[in-house]
């Protein structure tokens, strides 16, 4: 079997470490340099998948969506969103690393078939707390899959997204009746009660990596 081959790295802004972009034949592989964990493979996006369907699946109905995707990744949040929403619809994607804009413009663009090059596309490169913030009732929806969910892991700001104030944050963010969709690793009781808590009404729905099989992650909705 082939083996995977480093293609390229991009550095996290602030972090002093970087991402490590992997390829063998077909497949791709993002990693944190010096761990042996992957962040994301083109194997295994069935959750990444869901978080774009479910979220966008509420808003089908409205006239010229607009909805934010926080990371984004491989491209394939971003690529159901547009498969589910309308012509007239908007596709923010914040997005804190660079490197990653120009991979998803590049060689790990096939994967998702470009979704960056959809007009509805708009890529805003920096942190997606920002965006919230200045973003007052600017999203039918909104997808959070940053980090590896609640729980930081490559950067500790982004535990801020999923505190108190992170969430009253997103909440403004949202357009009445609007959708909130965060994508997680794993299940994590205490931040469904932190959304109840910020008042929202909970779904907590859980999803395989891939497509009915594989390992099971957590997508929480809340409106």
């Amino acid at each position: 079997m082939a083996k995977f081959m480093e293609i390229g790295t991009a550095d996290i802004p602030g972090q002093g470490t970087r991402l490590r972009l992997l390829q063998r034949n077909d497949e791709f592989s993002i990693k944190i340099a010096g761990k042996t964990g992957e962040l994301m493979s083109t194997r295994l996006h069935g959750s990444e998948d869901a978080l774009g369907e479910l979220a966008c699946r509420r808003i089908t109905q409205r006239k010229k969506p607009r909805v934010l995707i926080g990371g984004l990744g491989m491209g394939f949040t971003l690529r159901a969103a547009l498969d589910s929403l309308s012509k007239d619809a908007e596709a923010v994607v914040s997005e804190l690393v660079p490197g990653v804009v120009e991979w998803n413009h590049g060689p790990l663009g096939s994967a998702s078939d470009y979704p960056l090059n959809d007009p509805r596309t708009q890529v805003v490169l920096g942190d997606v707390g920002k965006v919230l913030k200045q973003e007052v009732g600017g999203f039918d929806a909104i997808m959070l899959d940053v980090d590896n969910g609640p729980e930081g892991l490559t950067r500790k700001e982004n535990n801020g997204l999923y505190s108190d104030a992170g969430l009253a944050t997103a909440q403004k963010a949202l357009r009445p009746d609007g959708v909130l969709a965060v994508w997680s690793a794993g299940q994590d009781r205490n931040f469904s009660e932190r959304l109840r808590r910020a008042g929202f009404q909970v779904e907590e729905c859980t999803v395989r990596a891939h497509r009915g099989k594989g390992a099971k992650h957590c997508i929480w909705l809340a409106w």
